[in-house]
This record gives structure tokens, C-alpha cells and sequence, in this order.
């Protein structure tokens, strides 16, 4: 796949800050577009690349940006105010980046983290599958070994970007004989796999992550597998879990923030000043509850980011329980932030397509936090982890 030249940090003022605001502008000019037609945002992924944010997480040495978890967060929910469906390919690839980074071994490091590192390489990822139910620790198509290689065939209901990434992480049953919870993680890069679209991609919001069915088979160097077979469940507890709850959350933060920001703004204006009352108690409170649901989410996303990058052990249970709470809570609070804002503006500026305010689509985009790994699921995860803390330690 060809890929646009990589741009340095420096070339753009102020840093990660500036890189994203710029992508962020490309991705609200090609939002109408790519929503309408369901397309993938293709020229803003080129600035991704351009700008070098493809690889915020690389280290240095392997020539990426070296940025932080929290510089992750910062950039989606900058580009969530801009486009969710933009924010979500976006933390879904640091994701992918993080397990590379931390799991990966020789030799497959040095050459894949140079890839990414350069900013160009673009990742996506291979965990669902028909028949399990949304079990991310289960799988049932298994590696086939063949020598000193490992054989890939796996059909995915939903590949986030899948037509246009570059390389993909996948999850497959360790062996043919293995259980299907033994599950292990591999990368294939896109020419060592056959690529079949199997289906096609309209859904009611985020219609710009092209989150299309693929099958895909191939064969792979066995030393391509992500950490040690069938290691995968370690792999999603320290990696996989925290860094889904964390760059989702602020791509639906950033999404109910840019809402709010709209709205303000519409009624702060001169036309806004003529047909709203800005004196009403129920606008007032309206407008009050929203920010007091964006402000919510906000301190959980932020204590989550710090109980990740300082707590020595996450996989205890009051820790699960934080990151769990904090999916939910932001699937929940920035959707129902939105309504408020619909309830607030009314009809022409809170349910029409062409009201500069957008609530129209950030309603349909936030429509989906809930069933993204379903808070039903948690829920039921979270039931059981309480009963495992009777203390009640709170993280």
C-alpha cells in the first residue's frame, strides 16, 4: 500500500497539540462526506501518516514520536471533537502500537516497530468472530502450524479500517488441538494475506470507520505471534482492555464535548441570542446537566490514565473495576449529554442534518459506546469482580 512521507513534530507549531489540531481540521472538513457515503476518511488517514501521529507510541530509537498514554487521550479527544469515527481508528491503532511495543519479540521488533515508527504504517484489528458472542478471551479459527510458519485463515464480522490498513493484529486459537481459550495474538502484514471484503458497512452512526467484514488467509513467519502462544489474556488485561476503555472514552468525550462547544457557541451568536431565550430555567439547567455529565466522565477518564500508568498490578479487581466504570460511564454519560443538547436547541438545531451544531450525528455516533464491548457485558463482569472485594477497596 502506498503511504504519505512522514512528516516531523516540529514542522507543525506546537507540538503534538498543533499535529492535532491539523489532522483534526481535515477530518471536520471530510466529515459530511464520509458519513453520508459511509466511506472510509482516507485523506485525513494520509495526514495521520503524514504528520508521523501513526506512530505516537513508538519510542524513539525505532524513529517514532515517543509520546505518552496521556498524549493518546489528549489527541482523541481532540479528534473526537472533530469526528468520532476519526478518534476511534485512531486509538484503536495506538492500541495495536502499545501490544507491539510491549510483546513483540526479535525479529519481528526491530523491523515491525521501524514500520510503525516511521508513522506510515497503519494497524488494525482482528479480534471479532461469528459464533462467540463478542468473547474477546476466546477463539475458535486456529493457527495451523507448518514448519517454521504459521498458517491464517479467519473471518472477521467487523475489521475497523480493515480495507485500508497496512497490517493487521489477529486473534486466533493457538493450535488445532488447543482450547479456544488458549488464544494468541499475530501480525500479518497485508502482503503475506489473501484480503476478501465479505459484506458491506451501513450502520447507523460511526459510518466513516468502515468497519467492514473481511476474510483473510495467508501464511506467516511463526515468529510473528505477539508474546508467548496462546498468551493473548495477558496481553488484553494489561494492554488491550485499558487502552480500549481509555482511547474510547475520549474519542466519545471529545464527541459530546465538540457537541456542547456547538451549541454554546450557536447560542452565544447573534442569531442564537435572537430565538433562544438564554434566561430560561430549563435551557439553563439543560445545558448544566450536559456539562456536568462531560465533567464527570472527564475526571474518571482522567484518575483510569493514572491508575494505568502508576498502578503495578491492574488485573486486581478494584482496578478492573475503575476501568470498567469508566467505559460504561462514558458510553452512557456522552450520549445522554447529547440528548440534553437535542432537548435543549429542539427540532432545527438539535435533530436537523444541516444545523451547524451536528448533535444529529454526534447522537448517531454516540449511539454505539454502549454496544462497543456491551456495558451489559461489563456489568456482568463487574458483578462478579465486586463479589471478589467485599472490602470495597476503592481504586
Amino acid at each position: 500500500m502506498t503511504s504519505a512521507p512522514s512528516r516531523p513534530a516540529t514542522a507543525v507549531p506546537g507540538g503534538l497539540a498543533g499535529l492535532a489540531d491539523h489532522v483534526a481540521g481535515v477530518a471536520e472538513e471530510h466529515a459530511p462526506r464520509t458519513d453520508r457515503d459511509a466511506a472510509f476518511p482516507v485523506p485525513v488517514l494520509d495526514e495521520l501518516r503524514r504528520t508521523g501521529l501513526l506512530g505516537l507510541l513508538v519510542p524513539p530509537e525505532h524513529g517514532g514520536l515517543g509520546g505518552t498514554l496521556r498524549d493518546m487521550v489528549d489527541i482523541g479527544i481532540r479528534l473526537g471533537r472533530a469526528d468520532m469515527s476519526i478518534a476511534m481508528i485512531f486509538v484503536m491503532h495506538c492500541q495495536q502500537v502499545e501490544a507491539t511495543v510491549r510483546y513483540s519479540g526479535e525479529p519481528l521488533r526491530s523491523e515491525l516497530l521501524r514500520r510503525l515508527g516511521s508513522g506510515r504504517h497503519y494497524l488494525a484489528s482482528v479480534t471479532t468472530e461469528a459464533g462467540k458472542g463478542g468473547h474477546l478471551l476466546t477463539a475458535h479459527a486456529a493457527l495451523r502450524r507448518d514448519g517454521s510458519h504459521v498458517e491464517i485463515d479467519r473471518h472477521a464480522p467487523i475489521v475497523t479500517g480493515g480495507a485500508h490498513a497496512d497490517g493487521f493484529l489477529i486473534t486466533m486459537r493457538g493450535s488445532e488441538d488447543g482450547s479456544p481459550q488458549a488464544v494468541s495474538l499475530v501480525y500479518a502484514h497485508r502482503d503475506q494475506l489473501s484480503v476478501t471484503v465479505s459484506g458491506d458497512w451501513q450502520p447507523m452512526g460511526m459510518r466513516a470507520s468502515h468497519s467492514i467484514p473481511l476474510r483473510l488467509a495467508g501464511r506467516v513467519p511463526a515468529h510473528q505471534v505477539i508474546g508467548a502462544p496462546g498468551s493473548f489474556a495477558e496481553i488484553s488485561t494489561r494492554i488491550f482492555a485499558p487502552m480500549a476503555h481509555l482511547g474510547w472514552s475520549a474519542a466519545w468525550l471529545g464527541t459530546a464535548a465538540g457537541a456542547l462547544s456547538r451549541v454554546l457557541r450557536l447560542l452565544r451568536g447573534p442569531d442564537g441570542r435572537t430565538r433562544f431565550d438564554l434566561g430560561s430555567e430549563l435551557l439553563l439547567t439543560r445545558l448544566s446537566r450536559a456539562r456536568q455529565r462531560l465533567d464527570t466522565v472527564h475526571a474518571l477518564l482522567r484518575r483510569a490514565e493514572d491508575l494505568v500508568c502508576t498502578a503495578p498490578d491492574i488485573s486486581v479487581p478494584r482496578h478492573q473495576l475503575l476501568l470498567n466504570a469508566l467505559k460504561i460511564t462514558a458510553a452512557e454519560q456522552c450520549h445522554r449529554a447529547v440528548e440534553d443538547l437535542v432537548d435543549a436547541v429542539g427540532l432545527r438545531h438539535g435533530y436537523l442534518k444541516d444545523s451547524p451544531t451536528r448533535l444529529e450525528l454526534a447522537l448517531r455516533d454516540l449511539r454505539s459506546a454502549a454496544l462497543n464491548y456491551s456495558n451489559d457485558r461489563l456489568h456482568l463482569a463487574d458483578g462478579r469482580l465486586a463479589l471478589l472485594d467485599p472490602e470495597v477497596r476503592l481504586a
